[in-house]
């Protein structure tokens, strides 16, 4: 982690702004190449993610690592992997939009930091977040996008559905994310 990145990470790790601070074991920052050009943006940490204070370890980021090298031929430590919320959500609920605003910050401030050309978001949280829409995530993926209002950036977005939705899913879904990751690999190239 760059000396900017790892002060920001510091920071947060001490953040109080919302209630999801009172039930965290640790705040899950991010990981990942600081200097990727691309970058994964979830939902919010589970269970296993909030023990290791790592995202994506879980069975959702098996998956992921299984699924970004068969499509991507990537491993985590090439790209750098993040979440809207950096704090685990009670019982695995969706973040509320407080939640969400108070942790937006963080996440603003990751993607200027590590200036990816390409953004892949995991699910409706991010997808919505980082493209300023209400539109879900059905309708969003299969497409590449601009970066919504939300930051200054040139990085293209790739929304896609979470891991956790594939697993849950199956063929149909993780076929369309399958597309959806070598649209991002193809991105990164231009």
């Amino acid at each position: 982690m760059t000396l900017a990145l790892a002060e920001v990470a510091a920071e947060a790790a001490g953040c109080t702004k919302c209630g999801l601070a009172r039930g965290r074991t640790q705040v899950v920052f991010g990981m990942g190449n600081p200097q990727a050009d691309l970058m994964f943006v979830g939902e919010g940490p589970g269970a296993e993610e909030d023990k290791q204070g790592l995202p994506f370890v879980g069975r959702s980021g098996k998956l992921l690592d299984r699924l970004m090298a068969e499509e991507m031929g990537l491993t985590r430590d090439l790209c750098y992997i993040a979440n809207v919320v950096k704090c685990r959500p009670p019982d695995n609920r969706d973040p509320k939009p407080e939640e969400i605003d108070a942790c937006r910050p963080w996440l603003e401030q990751q993607v200027k930091l590590i200036a990816p050309k390409v953004i892949v978001t995991l699910g409706n949280f991010s997808s919505k977040l980082l493209l300023d829409t209400k539109t879900g995530i059905t309708k969003l993926r299969g497409q590449s996008y601009p970066m919504g209002n939300m930051i200054s950036t040139s990085a293209v977005v790739i929304p896609t559905y979470h891991p956790a939705a594939i697993l849950r899913g199956g063929g149909l879904q993780e076929a369309q994310m399958r597309s959806d990751l070598v649209r991002a690999r193809m991105a990164m190239t231009r």
